[in-house]
């Protein structure tokens, strides 16, 4: 009998001792001994050594004739799904509001006006000149009904319009009333 048919195998060793199954056997001879155990272990659960295994498929894995979370998507819509997982609509909004003024409220006011910038609903105009500014005040509810009929509602809830030379002082959100910046220096 050859060692492969298992019958010179030495018997195995209980887990947690430190003594060797094989003591007399070293090098080459004891890396057989513990190839032919292996084998005699797999055969013993029922698998036979050195024949590959087929997969196992799990149900739910296989692509079939159907649509299935594998399948392609289109790039658009997979942009789509990202910002809704990441729950940025507001940001891409607010975006799209800055990136498409001239399509959003035409060529005309487009042309007399630029958004400064859209924080919380809120949309800061810069008008070229103080004639446009006080029209585009006056323009306040047909610019927001626009920007929510083509936008979305809830997107942009003010306008606020500043004039070609109102210097802004102020840094951040926090606002002190007073009589602001003045010539001190002299």
């Amino acid at each position: 009998m050859s060692a492969e048919d298992g019958a010179d195998e030495p018997p195995a060793v209980p887990r947690g001792t430190d003594a060797s199954p094989w003591p007399e056997l070293t090098g080459p001879d004891l890396v057989r001994a513990a190839l032919a155990s292996a084998r005699a272990a797999a055969r013993a659960r029922g698998v036979s050594p050195g024949v590959p295994r087929r997969p196992v498929r799990r149900e739910g894995l296989r692509s079939g004739s159907g649509p299935d979370a594998r399948d392609p998507v289109r790039f658009g819509e997979m942009i789509d799904r990202l910002v809704v997982e990441r729950g940025w609509q507001d940001t891409t909004s607010a975006a799209r509001v800055l990136a498409n003024w001239e399509q959003l409220v035409g060529a005309e006011i487009a042309d007399h006006c630029r958004p400064a910038s859209l924080q919380d609903g809120e949309l800061v105009l810069v008008a070229e000149s103080s004639a446009w500014a006080t029209q585009l005040r006056l323009l306040d509810r047909t610019l927001l009904a626009r920007l929510a009929e083509r936008v979305g509602s809830g997107v942009v809830d003010r306008v606020v319009v500043r004039g070609p030379a109102q210097a802004d002082w102020r840094k951040g959100p926090r606002r002190v009333r007073g009589r602001g910046p003045r010539d001190t220096y002299g």
